[in-house]
C-alpha cells in the first residue's frame, strides 16, 4: 500500500516537472531516492527532499513547483535540455545571488518558453546559477524593456 503511494506519487511529481520544466524534468529532478513529505492536515504532497535537502514545494494554489537552489543546480546541469533559465550580465551577479531582483536591463539572454509566472533559474554569463524565482515578465518582455523588475528573486546561492 505505502509502496504504491510513493510510486503513484513520485509518477505525479515526475509529471509536473515535465509539464513545467521540460521533458524529462521530473525523472532527473527526482530521481527513486528521493524523500516526498505530505501535508499533515490535508496529506497532499507538500515538499519534495532528495539528501535531507528541499528541492522543491508543490504550490497548493497553482499545482506547480516552487523550486530551491539545489532544484536549480540539477537543472543547470542540464541546461540544454530545459527551458526555465535567464542569464543576466555578469556585473549584477553579485547582488543577484544575495536575493536582489532581477531587472530587465541587466537580462542577456532567456529561454523563448518562459511567459509571466514560471519558475526560473537565474544564471549569469560563466552559466553558474545564481539565484531561483518567479518571472514577471514573460521571455519577449523581459528582453524589450528596459526598466523594471523582470524575475522576483526567492533564493540567492548567497543568501544567509
Amino acid at each position: 500500500m505505502v509502496e504504491r503511494l510513493m510510486k503513484n506519487s513520485l509518477r505525479k511529481i515526475r509529471s509536473i516537472a515535465d509539464y513545467q520544466f521540460g521533458k524529462n524534468a521530473g525523472s532527473i529532478l527526482f530521481p527513486e531516492e528521493i524523500e516526498i513529505c505530505y501535508s499533515r492536515s490535508t496529506g497532499r504532497i507538500r515538499f519534495i527532499k532528495l539528501n535531507n535537502k528541499r528541492l522543491a514545494t508543490l504550490r497548493p494554489t497553482d499545482g506547480l513547483f516552487s523550486i530551491s537552489i539545489n532544484a536549480g543546480k540539477i537543472l543547470a546541469q542540464n541546461k540544454g535540455l530545459f527551458s526555465c533559465f535567464v542569464k543576466v550580465k555578469n556585473e549584477v551577479s553579485e547582488f543577484i545571488s544575495k536575493g536582489s531582483n532581477v531587472f530587465a536591463a541587466h537580462i542577456l539572454e532567456v529561454d523563448d518558453q518562459i511567459r509571466a509566472q514560471n519558475e526560473v533559474v537565474v544564471i549569469d554569463e560563466n552559466n553558474k546559477v545564481l539565484a531561483v524565482g518567479r518571472a514577471l515578465l514573460s521571455a519577449l518582455e523581459m528582453l524589450s524593456f528596459k526598466k523594471g523588475v523582470a524575475v522576483k528573486v526567492r533564493h540567492g546561492i548567497e543568501e544567509s
